[in-house]
């Protein structure tokens, strides 16, 4: 691994919180509560405890996720797992931006590279291309986050695995109202009952979330549905179904800013310098710039033991209608295949995935043997308008664009795992075909018909060896494997229609690590890891919505990982989180030099918390810092870079139990010191717009009351 230099301006934030904890641990001899491993299914499919796995691998549980939290995007939790980057960008209309050890950071919109996976059903497309909105924190109980080699195992676009598992229903029935408040107009309503009746467990859930946004032409509104269904017809068997619903209608898209504009007024949008008969009005309010959503989907679980033996098997189906009105200006000369202003489709989406899991003994230790295969298909009929009538922007006018797009998955694998008294080796091979298949209709500029198919075996291996009880170290190794997504293949940059010359990217993962647990009541986990990648898929051109894609040259990413859960004494607790990440081309090209580092990932990033409650868990508090590394937003690294900051979150919380009443309360309050910085960037924003501001100091309210029946 090549030698690299770690840097952080948040120097002050590791005293601020590593100080009190300190002194606390060195004042107080009083016996503090024990940290449980927590078992987890993410990397073998075999349950394990976390801390007997050779991979990175970290829980957020239901505690994290809900208290204290509006609970509408996946980033209010997820803030606290080292390796991962999840930005809010302030613009529901493109969802949050994820990455994972570099991994996804590029996306403009949506989730990529990282696999998104809800009750074991996915919330990724047969592409790799998922939405994180989908995700009903509400009904949380945990979210494992897997990182490194072992992420491979998942096949294509596997930089990395979040995977949501909701609550059971369970005895005694309750039902429960959240009432959410905070800045810029955010309000949301929440109202879920769960139980559990002959035999019949269930989960119901409805949000309806709305926002005026930070940023100026950023409201949205949006509306959860959610639904859960258990049912254990023997001792050795398990349904389980699942059903949810996102609805956003005309959420608006603020766009991004030139730095000119950040510094000006972080909130402003780009003004329009083409209309200088309204100097205030900006692009994204001459457009009209919105999106809407309505996605639905269900699946079902099935799964049967014979022994310690067990067969699995999961189907899901859904649909995603959206509609995006983009700034795609009148005047600009575009080749006759462009599609204009408006994307419009229908998505169909169906899936199963069958696997069956065997237990033997081989050679003195444990063999546990899982063979299953995993196919996927989804089907567009998309269109693409001009978004002017006339003279009046921001409607659907004509017709551009109008084909239907088929992608399809089939993946086999097999995962083993042997165990023998400190030994544990796990390996696991799957192999990945995706074909995209697309049949155009609108001929007036051409026939863009045609189809691509790619393939790849992704092989993984990891071993680890317990030295003592509380001891464990492990390293592991495989081959990744990126697709084009749907969206990457949409155009070229010289707008010809498909860009079906893409290559995908194939990468090579290693990574050794230990996790140690201290006296019961800490543990800390640490990783380094190198990945190589050939082919590195960057953005070639970003401009009114459009970003078109190439395949570059080799990248190398080299980090370390540190993680760190104790439990103090008095009540209070402390977690951190530190990522150093070197990310850069390895090889030159173009413009870009080597060396260059890969945009949107930040050098080194930091999350630290201080935490108490008192002994009843009536009263509790926090102290948060999050901190990052300066983010470059092009490959070259010649335009100015969001700076690196450090930013303060305090949060108050109480309990209260009256009969069968059970209340909460809760304050937080984010950015405490104001600072104005960017919070994510557009990566290669062809209009140098690459900035998208995160919120000045902000505050929430939410109070809950329960009924137990």
């Amino acid at each position: 691994m090549k030698p690299y230099r770690y840097r952080l301006n948040a120097v002050a934030a590791l005293f601020a919180l590593g100080g009190p904890a300190a002194v606390l641990a060195a004042e107080a001899q009083a016996a503090s509560l024990p940290i449980a491993d927590v078992v987890v299914v993410s990397a073998t499919r075999v349950g394990h405890p976390s801390f007997d796995l050779p991979a990175a691998i970290d829980v957020i549980d239901s505690t994290r996720i809900q208290d204290g939290q509006i609970r509408v995007n996946a980033s209010e939790a997820l803030a606290a797992v080292p390796g991962l980057v999840v930005q809010n960008r302030q613009n529901y209309a493109q969802d949050l931006q994820i990455s994972s050890r570099g991994f996804g950071a590029r996306s403009a919109f949506g989730v990529r590279g990282v696999r998104l996976i809800s009750d074991g059903i996915p919330a990724s497309m047969p592409d790799g291309q998922g939405q994180a909105a989908t995700f009903n924190l509400d009904t949380a109980e945990r979210i494992e986050v897997l990182r490194g080699p072992f992420s491979a195992i998942y096949g294509n676009h596997s930089g990395g695995v979040i995977q949501l598992f909701s609550k059971d229903g369970q005895n005694p029935p309750s039902v429960e109202l959240n009432v959410t408040g905070g800045s810029d107009g955010t309000s949301k309503v929440d109202l879920n009952a769960q139980g559990e009746a002959n035999g019949i467990g269930y989960v119901l859930d409805g949000s309806r979330f709305r926002t005026d946004g930070f940023r100026d032409h950023s409201a949205a509104t949006r509306e959860q549905a959610f639904g859960k269904i258990t049912v254990k017809p023997t001792a050795d068997s398990k349904l389980t179904i699942v059903a949810n619903s996102l609805h956003q209608g005309n959420t608006q898209d603020p766009l991004g800013a030139t730095w000119a504009t950040f510094e000006r007024d972080p909130r402003a949008g780009e003004l329009d310098a083409l209309d200088p008969q309204n100097p205030k009005r900006t692009l994204a309010e001459r457009y009209n710039t919105r999106k809407s959503i309505d996605h639905q989907q269900i699946g079902a679980t099935w799964e049967q033991r014979f022994g310690d033996d067990r067969l699995r098997v999961m189907a899901y189906g859904g649909n995603r209608d959206v509609i995006q009105y983009q700034a795609f200006t009148k005047g600009f000369q575009a080749p006759a295949t462009h599609s204009g202003g408006v994307v419009d489709f229908q998505r169909d989406f169906y899936g199963v995935d069958s696997n069956w899991t065997h237990v033997n003994q081989l050679a003195g230790g444990k063999l546990s043997t899982t063979i299953g295969v995993d196919y996927g298909r989804s089907k567009d009929d998309r269109s693409g308008y001009e978004n002017y009538i006339g003279e009046v922007f921001g409607l659907k006018g004509r017709l551009r664009r109008d084909e239907q797009d088929v992608v399809s998955s089939l993946d086999p694998y097999l995962q083993a795992e042997w165990q023998s008294g400190p030994w544990m080796l796990s390996a696991g091979v799957r192999h990945s075909r995706m074909k995209v298949a697309v049949d155009d209709h609108y001929l007036g500029n051409g026939n863009d018909s045609g189809s691509v198919e790619y393939s790849h075996t992704t092989p993984v291996l990891g071993l680890l060896y317990q030295l003592n009880p509380n001891l464990n170290v492990y390293a592991s190794a495989a081959r990744g494997f990126e697709a084009p997504t749907l969206n990457e293949l949409f155009y070229s940059g010289a707008g010809s229609g498909f860009n079906f010359k893409l290559k995908p990217a194939t990468s090579t993962n290693l990574e050794a690590g230990f996790k140690a647990r201290i006296n019961n009541n800490t543990h800390v986990n640490a990783a380094v890891f190198q990945v190589h990648t050939n082919d590195e898929l960057v953005v070639d051109v970003s401009s009114g919505g459009r970003t078109s894609y190439k395949n570059a040259s080799k990248t190398v990413r080299q980090g370390i990982e540190v993680s760190l859960e104790s439990s103090l004494a008095y009540g209070f607790t402390t977690r951190w989180a530190l990522t150093s990440l070197h990310a850069v081309y390895d090889e030159a090209f173009g413009a870009v030099a080597k060396g260059s580092r890969l945009p949107g990932v930040p050098s080194a990033n930091l999350f630290a918390e201080l935490a108490w409650k008192d002994n009843l868990d009536r009263f509790g508090a926090a102290f948060e810092t999050v901190a990052s590394n300066k983010v470059y937003a092009e490959d070259s690294n010649r335009e100015k870079p969001a700076p690196g900051y450090t930013v303060f979150n305090a949060r108050v919380n109480a309990k209260q139990s009256v009969g069968n009443w059970r209340f909460k309360q809760f304050a937080r309050l984010n950015n405490l010191f104001d600072k104005t910085y960017v919070g994510s960037v557009i990566v290669g924003d062809s209009n140098k717009r690459y900035y998208e501001a995160a919120p000045g100091r902000n505050w929430l309210l939410g109070a809950s009351a329960q009924y137990l029946f």
